[in-house]
């Protein structure tokens, strides 16, 4: 069975798009598990999240507006809160009166670490991955792509714990070739994924000496990397001076 169709993977949150492009003020399309959704940002400034396709003659509802807290469809002007609710029919005399039938499907969507992230069921598994080093104030966050990748999510994780491919794919930056097996590995179950730990040598060029304050044509990165089931990969690297980076890679898969 493909990913996207197994139905346990609709009880994770995603981070699905960069709050940034929801604050321009028009609703966003996405496709999440296959899912087509719309997210928009209510007068709190606060992410929501629902189906793509008004109740009502199917239009595509990220071709509309946000009105105050809702959003209002392209073709008739229905509009929906965050519930999915139908808060509004122009063509209908009394709003007291609009049925209850008249309402999409809506998911649980939350603002974290500059993103929307959206769960598709009402009940996750677990919640939104904690990345500590990212509300730590000695830490830069630096967000660095977001784009679409023509590759598994799976496939992008495995690469996250893969030593071996560190010195080939890498060897024009911090790959050794002299460095082809960590002196170090370990691997660690946890009730939400695995850790791994790694020791590996690795080359500091001229530019990462002066990062690094690390004089020295060659240095080891001690490796600690969290799985967080079902796609986050938080990898934090340590050197033998102190100094440490994070980084967080989350595929988020779409079809």
């Amino acid at each position: 069975m493909l990913v996207t169709q197994h139905p346990v993977f609709r009880r994770f949150w995603y981070p699905v798009m960069p709050l940034s492009r929801l604050e321009q003020g028009s609703p966003q399309p996405f496709e999440l598990l296959g899912e087509r959704i719309v997210l928009w940002l209510d007068k709190a400034g606060q992410p929501q999240a629902a189906a793509d396709r008004c109740c009502h003659r199917s239009a595509q509802l990220s071709k509309g507006i946000v009105c105050d807290d809702h959003i209002r469809c392209p073709y008739h002007g229905w509009e929906f809160d965050g519930t999915g609710a139908c808060v509004k029919v122009p063509q209908l005399p009394d709003q007291a009166r609009i049925p209850e039938s008249y309402r999409i499907p809506a998911y649980l969507c939350q603002a974290r670490y500059g993103y929307a992230w959206v769960c598709l069921h009402p009940q996750p598994l677990r919640g939104i991955p904690v990345i500590p080093e990212a509300e730590d104030p000695s830490y830069r966050l630096i967000h660095e792509f977001y784009e679409r990748w023509e590759c598994a999510s799976l496939r992008i994780c495995e690469n996250e714990f893969d030593a071996a491919h560190i010195s080939f794919v890498h060897q024009n930056t911090f790959g050794s070739m002299e460095d082809l097996v960590p002196s170090h590995f370990e691997v660690e179950e946890l009730d939400y994924g695995i850790r791994t730990r790694t020791v590996l040598g690795v080359a500091n060029p001229e530019l990462q000496q002066k990062n690094l304050g690390i004089a020295a044509a060659k240095t080891e990165r001690t490796t600690t990397s969290t799985w967080h089931l079902p796609f986050t990969n938080h990898l934090h690297i340590r050197y033998p001076n102190g100094r440490s980076h994070v980084i967080v890679n989350i595929p988020t898969p779409i079809n």
